[in-house]
Formats: C-alpha cells, sequence, structure tokens
C-alpha cells in the first residue's frame, strides 16, 4: 500500500495503519484487495494534489473492482479530479456514470449541479443569456435532484434556488424530468 508522503500527521498515520490491518484481515478475494488498495492509494494521491498518480491508482481499481456501490465511488472521485483541473466535460462523463451505477449519489448530483452553475455564470460573463439560462436551468434541475436525496446538506445551493425562484419550477416539472436526467 502506497504510504502517505506526509507521515508527521497522526490522523494520515492512523488511518495508513488501519487501511493497512484492514487489507490483512478482511476476509476478500485477492482482486478485493488490489482494488481496494489502488483505491486508497489513489485518496492518498489525490489528497496530496498528485492527480496523474491518483487517477492512475482509480483506473487501476476499476479494472479490478466488481461492486457497484464502490465502482461509483471510485467514478466518481475520478470526476473530482478532472473538476478540480478544470476538465468539466470529463469531470460531467464520470459524475454521469457514477450516477448510472447509483441513482441515488447526492454528491454527483451536486458537483453536476456546480459545473452547469459555474458554466452559467462564464455565459453571463460573455453576455450570452441564453446560454446562461439554459446551464442555470440544469444546475436548478440538478440540485434539486441533490437536496431531494440529501435536505440537510448543500445549504448553498437551497439559497440560490430559493432565491432565483427555481426550486418551485423544478419541483413541478421534476415528474417529467426525472425520467431523463442522462
Amino acid at each position: 500500500m502506497r504510504k502517505a508522503r506526509n507521515q508527521n500527521n497522526f490522523i494520515d498515520k492512523t488511518f495508513t495503519i488501519l487501511a493497512d490491518l484492514f487489507l490483512r484481515v478482511f476476509p476478500a478475494t485477492q482482486d478485493e484487495k488490489k482494488a481496494f488498495s489502488s483505491y486508497l492509494n489513489g485518496l492518498s494521491a489525490q489528497d496530496e494534489g498528485e492527480y496523474a498518480e491518483a487517477l492512475n491508482y482509480y483506473y487501476q481499481a476499476l479494472q479490478l473492482e466488481e461492486d457497484l456501490y464502490d465502482r461509483s465511488i471510485i467514478l466518481y472521485n475520478i470526476g473530482l479530479i478532472y473538476s478540480k483541473n478544470g476538465d468539466y466535460q470529463k469531470a460531467l462523463k464520470y459524475y454521469y456514470f457514477a450516477l448510472f451505477i447509483n441513482p441515488n449519489y447526492a454528491s454527483a448530483f451536486n458537483n453536476i449541479a456546480v459545473i452547469y452553475h459555474y458554466q452559467g455564470s462564464k455565459a453571463i460573463e460573455k453576455q450570452a443569456s441564453q446560454l446562461a439560462t439554459s446551464f442555470f436551468q440544469k444546475a436548478a434541475f440538478y440540485w434539486t435532484k441533490a437536496l431531494k436525496l440529501d435536505p440537510n446538506r448543500y445549504l448553498e445551493a437551497w439559497n440560490w434556488l430559493k432565491l432565483t425562484r427555481r426550486f418551485a419550477l423544478e419541483e413541478e416539472n421534476l415528474g417529467l424530468a426525472e425520467k431523463s436526467f442522462f
């Protein structure tokens, strides 16, 4: 297992020790253990800002991981890296993959909304109001989905939806749109 470069942090040391112990005693196949180890290595590299290395570990984990829920988490983390690096189209692709596997992944809905909101804001800066409206409608749709799944999170999304009066509209349209969010 990859060791964190900053071993001075007590939490990192504890996590590394517990993860190593978990891998040794966890009743799993070798592939499952390798997938978990690759995933943990990816998390560690991502935490250190080593995004290319993290992606390599996540892709390794995806090749080995069979559990769909775990695959959705790996896909989500890949989306996080692409989003962090400004490649929003790739980030959206991986968030959608995560949602395809786990349609109740509130964080994926939230991150999709964040990207569309950002794109809407950029469209306003370029004075492309129709495009901005389209992006903001998408953001409202995905934030509404996220909030329906996890109503106690995303306070900024709640505030934005209420301030822009988009929540009530999305609530009305959710029955039709819910079937086609991909």
